[in-house]
């Protein structure tokens, strides 16, 4: 049997020709996608498709030309298809991506502004001079030694006064830690 007589017995729907050609051509379109895929395992999926849609199509076959121009045609055909697929699905998930990102950075935007207030608020109760060296030191960036010469006062009292600060900070964020760490398990 030859490729013509195949293509003619096949389009009867005779199995073994379908086989002929399949054992005549498949190897040869591996390699011919795969220099486009650079994935063996990828080709071989396109080329076995190639050959389901060259069955399903047999009765379009020509009974007097090799069928070869037309199983590379229908291969690399799938090859586009399997290529513009992929790049749809890329683009819709960098676009979820993208939106989640951007959900994201809204939600820490608020919890951020939430913190900012909280710990507006928390300085604001705190006691004046205890509130006043950690403007200072936080916000204005002035050293203890500065502090304590310009407040009139030693360097211990100013380091005693941001540790009363640093406690208060950290008793009234310790239920968002904790709520944190139990999100985060």
């Amino acid at each position: 049997m030859n490729e013509i007589e195949a293509v003619a017995a096949m389009k009867k729907g005779d199995r073994r020709a379908f086989k002929y050609l399949f054992n005549m051509f498949y190897d040869r379109l591996v390699a011919y996608i795969t220099t486009y895929t650079h994935d063996k395992i990828q080709s071989e999926d396109i080329v076995q498709h190639a050959f389901i849609r060259f069955w399903e199509e047999k009765s379009k076959l020509d009974e007097i030309k090799s069928p070869k121009v037309y199983l590379y045609a229908i291969a690399y055909n799938r090859y586009i298809d399997t290529i513009k697929r992929a790049k749809k699905q890329e683009k819709l998930l960098s676009q979820i991506w993208e939106r989640a990102l951007l959900d994201r950075i809204e939600e820490d935007s608020e919890a951020l502004e939430n913190r900012i207030q909280k710990m507006k608020q928390i300085i604001d109760a705190l006691p004046p001079k205890c509130k006043e060296i950690i403007i200072l030191n936080k916000i204005q960036g002035v050293k203890y030694k500065d502090i304590a010469e310009q407040m009139g006062i030693s360097v211990k009292t100013v380091e005693s006064q941001m540790r009363i600060a640093f406690t208060k900070i950290r008793e009234a964020f310790k239920e968002d830690y904790a709520l944190w760490f139990l999100l985060i398990k």
